[in-house]
């Protein structure tokens, strides 16, 4: 008897922390760069500190200006200087800001605690040392090859996700729900991939 939730109750719960997070933070769920950003967090938080400089127009303007009168001088005030246009509201033409750092590393340890949450309460928590029994029959029995392949497995998922821009969760979750066709497209191709590589492992080797 399987331990596991009803697909449904995993359909609604991936829909609902995909919406909220694209809600909050006006950004794409994406596991792969969130892992990025964490991995780099103080380039990360440096262009934090940057941004938050300079989140002010009038902020902006004055360090400019100020710098500008450093190198090159003052310029005479002009007393008939009209006054300067009220600038246009270019609302959602901006590009959005990243979220911070922290947001990132909060979604990342989530998602441990709730698959160790979840495999705890399904009385399925283990921890292993490889892939399972279907692994070393498919794959390999030893140890030393296992996380060998293992390593290559990994370097070779970062170096797709980096090619495609995003991996399953940012591609397949956010951007095939926000139907944006380098998602749809990148999807696609990932998951028939898969397909066609299980297919060849089960029934052809």
């Amino acid at each position: 008897m399987s331990n596991y939730w009803p697909w449904w109750a995993g359909a609604a719960g991936l829909a609902l922390v995909t919406i909220n997070y694209t809600l909050i933070t006006d950004r794409s769920l994406g596991v792969s760069t969130a892992w990025d950003r964490v991995l780099h967090w103080r380039a990360e938080r440096r262009i934090e500190r940057e941004e938050a400089r300079f989140a002010n127009d009038d902020a902006l303007v004055n360090a400019l200006a100020t710098a500008t009168a450093e190198e090159f001088g003052a310029p005479p005030a002009r007393q008939d200087a009209p006054a300067p246009a009220p600038a246009e509201d270019e609302g959602s033409s901006a590009p959005p800001r990243p979220t911070p750092v922290i947001t990132q590393f909060a979604l990342l340890v989530s998602i441990f605690i709730g698959g160790w949450v979840a495999a705890v309460i399904g009385g399925r928590f283990q921890l292993r040392w490889d892939m399972g029994a279907g692994f070393r029959h498919l794959v390999t029995a030893d140890p030393t090859t296992m996380i060998a392949v293992l390593f290559v497995g990994g370097v070779l998922v970062g170096f797709g996700t980096r090619l495609a821009g995003g991996c399953s969760s940012g591609h397949g979750l956010s951007g095939c729900g926000r139907l944006r066709p380098v998602s749809l497209v990148a999807t696609a191709v990932f998951f028939g991939t898969a397909v066609g590589v299980s297919f060849l492992l089960w029934k052809v080797i």
